[in-house]
């Protein structure tokens, strides 16, 4: 099997979109020995923040000489991005290799496993291979019927900033997104959560207390930021002084809080995490379109934002780097989202928007997107393509202007080969 046919295989319109349940993925990982409890994981499930967490993690923990996985979703650029070891990507001909071995019992299962089943169980087998220390693991959607969640007690289990997504799948109210994503905590273990939303927040007290696991959650308050500008930005926490990420948006150091927090449980668990290791994976950590700057005359930035809670993140980074400077959106959303709610923040930032529609077939279509941006008095023109849109959005700023692409990570890929970044 070549990787171009592992790809189409893995991307075959014979597995079903989405499917929730823990059943099939442990029948297929059963069929292949099961990897998942040979390994040791940091669990992370929430709403937004939860692959910039990942990456912090698994970039401190590569430093402090673990061999380390990385699980993520979706990619950006490239689909060998979703699995990562010591911050390289699963070669082309391992990935080929590895389908090849799984495609027999994947498909003699009498209940199809789903696309993203399928490639957690790929996953799980990559890093034994690799014989990962530990693995930082994204759940996917959810966290109690994720895929994910066939392993046992992890290392940490670590819960990102709560908002209101997947709404149809998870329950319309955050109480039920936040009971989908309590599943990942499992009896006397660790959990690290963001905290900050009262409802969740509830929820997971509740679990930890029914489970017996022991709940701890960062003090934001005792976040003081230093300088910061495009490069990224240095701050202290607590007893940490003068660490510095080269990740600009603002919402990332609460991020980096939360990954302190865990990195103290880590240590409380007998791994050894030096100082050095924190301070070093901290700024080696990269993540691409998180609010990041692809060019600066103008100032050109990706974020992928698509929900409200994420959208507000951005507008409050936009506004804290860029004060009183009008920006033009390139923007492109699913037709499923809270498309109000993400124009209602962004608008009053917009010098204009070019609106596109990204290769989902959920995508809303530009026409449509750029009626409903003119209808709350912006001015908003549609374009034949991303690239179209990043183009015009260029050519309107001038040197001095800023841009920012957002509104879905769909789009954030062909953002970024516009400026020829595709190889990260």
């Amino acid at each position: 099997m070549t990787y171009e046919e592992a790809l189409k295989y893995i991307h075959s319109v014979n597995w079903v979109g989405s499917k929730l349940g823990l059943e099939r993925t442990r029948e297929l990982l059963g069929k292949l020995g099961r990897p998942h409890e040979q390994l040791k994981f940091i669990h992370i499930a929430g709403t937004n923040g939860k692959g910039s967490t990942a990456a912090m993690l698994a970039s401190i923990l590569e430093r402090a000489g673990y061999r380390t996985g990385l699980y993520t979703s979706p990619f950006i650029n490239r689909f060998n991005e979703r699995m990562q070891v010591n911050g390289e990507q699963i070669p082309d001909a391992v990935l080929a290799e590895l389908t090849e071995r799984i495609q027999p019992y994947a498909d003699a299962m009498e209940d199809a496993p789903t696309e993203f089943e399928l490639i957690t169980a790929l996953a799980m087998e990559y890093f034994l291979q690799e014989k990962c220390d530990i693995v930082v693991l994204e759940a996917g959607m959810g966290g109690e019927l994720d895929s994910t969640n066939v392993i046992g007690a992890p290392e940490a289990a670590v819960i990102a900033a709560m908002g209101l997504d997947h709404v149809k799948e998870l329950g319309p109210a955050m109480a039920d997104i936040a009971r989908a994503k309590a599943g990942i905590i499992k009896a006397g273990g660790a959990v690290v959560s963001y905290g900050g939303n009262p409802e969740a927040d509830e929820v997971f007290a509740r679990t930890c207390r029914e489970r017996g696991a022991v709940l701890r959650s960062p003090d934001f308050l005792q976040i003081v930021p230093g300088p910061f500008g495009l490069d990224g930005q240095r701050f202290s926490y607590g007893p940490w002084t003068d660490l510095q990420i080269p990740l600009a948006g603002r919402y990332q150091l609460n991020n980096a809080a939360v990954v302190l927090e865990t990195v103290a449980v880590l240590r409380e668990r007998g791994w050894a995490i030096s100082d050095a290791a924190v301070r070093q994976g901290l700024a080696a950590t990269r993540w691409p379109a998180r609010f990041e700057v692809l060019r600066r005359d103008p100032v050109f930035i990706v974020d992928g934002g698509h929900n409200p809670h994420g959208i507000r993140a951005t507008a409050e980074s936009l506004q804290r780097l860029f004060p009183g400077k009008k920006i033009t959106f390139v923007t492109g959303v699913m037709a499923d989202k809270d498309v109000e709610s993400i124009l209602g923040l962004i608008v009053p930032l917009a010098d204009q928007f070019f609106t596109v529609r990204p290769e989902n077939p959920r995508a809303m279509k530009a026409e449509e997107l750029a009626g409903r941006i003119s209808a709350l008095g912006a001015k908003a023109t549609p374009c034949e393509s991303v690239a179209d849109g990043v183009a015009r959005a260029i050519a309107a700023e001038g040197p001095e202007g800023v841009a920012c692409a957002l509104g879905s990570l769909y789009m954030s890929g062909e953002v970024r080969a516009c400026f020829q970044t595709g190889k990260d």
